[in-house]
């Protein structure tokens, strides 16, 4: 079997499906990329981060008061979580006079933050249980 990808030091390994190896490895080409992914889905793994995401990414536009009341945090909370947001470049501020709103500032994470607020079966834990059941 001729496998073209394949590093010579894995070239001994048993390979059942050579299309399949070589189709995975040019999907981890990139390892800026796969670490550039694994700290958004850090970012998006805290609860009290995603619940804001989320809050913002349905409503706009919005302030850090209208935050705290919509996901029941202190405004305290919610003003120090969005600064960890805003240096990470998840979300931007946009000054409206007195008022600051907050927004999602990459259409990426956006759509993380859209798949993750989508009702699931469970969580992965179950998930995985619930198909070693079957």
């Amino acid at each position: 079997m001729i496998v073209h990808l394949v590093p010579a030091d894995q070239a001994h390994r048993r390979i059942i499906d050579g299309d399949n190896v070589c189709a995975a490895i040019e999907a981890l080409v990139d390892p800026a990329a796969i670490q550039a992914s694994a700290q958004w889905f850090s970012l998006l793994g805290d609860p009290t981060r995603l619940r804001i995401l989320v809050a913002i990414n349905s409503a706009g536009p919005i302030s850090v008061s209208d935050l705290a009341v919509a996901t029941g945090m202190t405004d305290d909370h919610v003003s120090q979580t969005l600064r960890y947001l805003r240096a990470s470049h998840t979300v931007s501020a946009e000054r409206d006079g007195r008022v600051v709103r907050y927004q999602l500032a990459d259409p990426v994470i956006a759509g993380l933050v859209a798949a993750a607020n989508t009702p699931t079966t469970g969580a992965p834990n179950n998930r995985s249980r619930a198909r070693s059941n079957t």
